[in-house]
């Protein structure tokens, strides 16, 4: 006989079905509200969610609205985190915006002043010392948020040998290394029978457990240096949810090329997407055979199928882009 959760019980599996939800629906645009939400309702798994977006995907979180919707404990341990993986001077910009918010919030003017008065002690945890001079002078140093004093004193700890003490951290976010797939076994060859052509080389992939792809790794020129201009994509049913289009220089060697996205992005478990790559430069390039349908990396697995879109050979058992760029 199955008897009815009382009234804490139901509240419980509430609690956890509404973690469950905001699980799946959970993105850059919203991970810093709802880690902050998880913190409140002491919700680790989901805390845990939060901060693998977060981290990866830093920059698009820390410019979303919902950071600036975040409470100042919050706030804290996003600006403390080691594992962001974006410049200092993002995470300087995202404070200033919180900030800007908090003001308005409290009902005070938003005034440089105002501005140091609601972060507090946070100002403190924004590494600017780990910007680059031009970074700082062209924007923190102009934010008016700073005391002369300490404008004058972060200018001396660039330029000047004896530096004066200070109170902001001396070291770089440690942020997060990449990891790589390769899925050839061969070694790259190097003959005259591949050709980019502005032909479309294509793949489809998917995983066992979510990653963020960031890029793909490409070969370049066999014939020595040789310059490339690239567009990478990644496509789910069609729709683009990443690409990029930059140049790179191939100095002549089998050696892959690592070509970024303007910004991770979230690969679910189980569902095929397509990456592809379209070259213009040197004519003859590497390229490589014995290709896997099946690689492991770490705890993650890769499944690669052939794709429609590829219009220059590449496949599952050869062609090109040999390497997927990947936070997991």
């Amino acid at each position: 006989m199955h008897t009815k959760p009382g009234g804490a019980g139901k509240r419980w599996l509430q609690a956890k079905a509404c973690a469950h939800f905001l699980e799946t629906s959970l993105e850059a645009k919203n991970a810093c509200v709802l880690l902050s939400q998880s913190r409140l309702f002491e919700e680790p798994k989901l805390t845990q969610c939060c901060w693998e977006v977060i981290d990866v995907q830093a920059e698009m979180a820390l410019r979303s609205e919902g950071f600036c919707e975040i409470d100042w404990q919050t706030l804290e341990v996003v600006v403390t985190r080691e594992a962001l993986n974006t410049k200092e001077v993002v995470v300087f910009e995202a404070v200033l915006n919180w900030a800007e918010a908090e003001c308005k919030r409290q009902g005070l003017p938003t005034t440089p002043r105002n501005k140091r008065h609601v972060l507090g002690p946070a100002l403190y945890l924004v590494r600017i010392l780990t910007m680059t001079l031009e970074e700082f002078a062209n924007g923190t140093a102009q934010s008016n948020i700073l005391t002369l004093e300490e404008t004058h004193n972060i200018i001396l700890w660039y330029t000047a040998a004896n530096k004066p003490p200070l109170d902001f951290p001396l070291t770089k976010r440690g942020g997060l290394a990449p990891q790589r797939c390769h899925r050839f076994q061969s070694s790259a060859y190097c003959s005259n029978q591949w050709r980019y052509r502005r032909r479309c080389n294509s793949i489809q992939i998917a995983v066992d457990r979510k990653v963020f792809v960031a890029g793909l790794g490409l070969y370049g020129s066999s014939s020595g240096k040789a310059k490339y201009s690239v567009k990478i994509e990644l496509k789910r049913l069609g729709v683009v949810l990443a690409q990029n289009l930059t140049r790179f220089v191939s100095d002549g060697s089998s050696s892959t090329f690592p070509v970024w996205f303007e910004h991770p992005v979230q690969v679910e478990q189980d569902t095929f997407y397509t990456a592809s790559a379209v070259l213009d430069g040197s004519e003859l390039s590497y390229f490589r055979q014995e290709g896997l349908m099946e690689v492991h990396c770490g705890k993650v697995t890769f499944q690669f199928q052939c794709s429609s879109d590829s219009t220059n050979r590449t496949g599952v058992q050869g062609g090109q882009i040999p390497e997927l760029i990947f936070y997991a």
